[in-house]
């Protein structure tokens, strides 16, 4: 198998086109031709990651953050940053790095951190903007049905908890084939009138490729008429953090103290309590400050998160907890859910999760 495969696999679980804008996701090292020994899954890549690597015969580690963030003008191994790539380079590694491509993705980052806690009912906090797309296509009404069942298995046409989701309707297409054209219906130099379907679908935006490929191989005319537009609507699986129930209602003192042990934190930083019971449950893993109102216009009860400021704290406002569990400790899981994800997918090569703690962060 080779790394490109690989990738693919990682694509399905977190396609790379929902990743936000200020990220570095996708090989950062490496050729994507190379035939894979075996990977190896972590939450960072620090020189002791390259070292279990070579230890372990892998030659691609696969990370949820990447070691690879800014413009790197110098190779002289002066910074960890480029320690890291001279070696895995030297030593014919590959580096793979998924971060807020999996943050944004329904069953990662958020989910995990949610099913460490116990919630129910979850959904995305913040849902993502700007991939939804709809396609607009003209076909003789004959050939309508084949090409949208045809644009269905390509992924088109899902909404929510829906499939095969289109319109449809009827009327007349003109066109004139001119001198050097081969047109699959008409003649050269006449204006024909056909009986044509108008088909609409939407799709995500990552799968436009394929359905625009779809759409091409499947229609019969030379020319393929067909336009298409981003839709306002948020996609309600794609997104920032979670938000979720616990199954009851409990002591908020009781709910820190459970975060504290399902997390192996060495403290829970947290604000002001409301003396009320907590049954509503926002998460967000990482740096997740941004999302504090989100959270209160969503009527969480709690908001746990990392990285928060002095200053945050004040956000609270009365309405909600916020809780600081630690940037390693929320995304801790992230290496689990990944080594899982392959191991369905891959059998024929070693997948290993890396055993080093690469929190930077020590508690006394």
């Amino acid at each position: 198998m080779q790394i490109r495969e690989v990738i693919q696999h990682l694509e399905t679980l977190a396609p790379s086109a929902y990743a936000e804008d200020f990220d570095n996701v996708g090989l950062l090292v490496g050729d994507q031709n190379t035939i894979v020994t075996g990977i190896l899954v972590t939450l960072d890549t620090l020189e002791e990651i390259v070292d279990e690597a070579i230890q372990n015969d892998c030659n691609l580690i696969v990370s949820f953050h990447p070691i690879v963030f800014k413009g790197i003008k110098k190779f002289n191994g002066n910074t960890y940053v480029e320690r890291v790539v001279m070696k895995a380079i030297k030593h014919d590694i590959a580096i793979f790095a998924i971060h807020t491509a999996l943050d944004n993705a329904f069953n990662g980052v958020n989910d995990m951190i949610s099913e460490q806690l116990g919630l129910i009912n979850r959904k995305i906090l913040i849902p993502q903007g700007g991939n939804i797309k709809k396609l607009t296509t003209y076909a003789p009404i004959a050939e309508a049905q084949n090409l949208l069942d045809q644009l269905f298995d390509a992924g088109a046409g899902n909404i929510g908890n829906y499939s095969n989701c289109s319109f449809s309707s009827e009327g007349t297409g003109t066109f004139k084939a001119l001198e050097k054209a081969n047109p699959s219906i008409g003649e050269i130099g006449k204006t024909h009138h056909e009986k044509e379907t108008q088909i609409q679908v939407t799709y995500p935006r990552h799968k436009e490729n394929h359905i625009l490929k779809t759409l091409f191989k499947h229609h019969s005319y030379e020319e393929v008429a067909y336009e298409i537009i981003t839709l306002e609507n948020k996609n309600q699986h794609i997104g920032m953090g979670m938000i979720g129930e616990l199954p009851e209602a409990t002591d908020e003192v009781k709910f820190l103290k459970h975060i504290k042990e399902a997390f192996s934190t060495g403290c829970v930083r947290h604000s002001a309590l409301l003396g009320k019971p907590i049954q509503k449950v926002a998460v967000l893993g990482g740096s997740g400050s941004f999302a504090i109102k989100n959270a209160q216009r969503a009527g969480a009860d709690i908001f746990i998160t990392a990285d928060l400021k002095y200053h945050q704290f004040y956000e609270a406002e009365g309405n909600l907890i916020l809780a600081d569990i630690g940037h390693y400790e929320s995304e801790q899981y992230t290496k689990n859910l990944i080594v899982s994800y392959l191991r369905k997918k891959i059998s024929n090569f070693a997948i290993i999760l890396s055993d080093k703690n690469t929190n930077p962060i020590q508690y006394i």
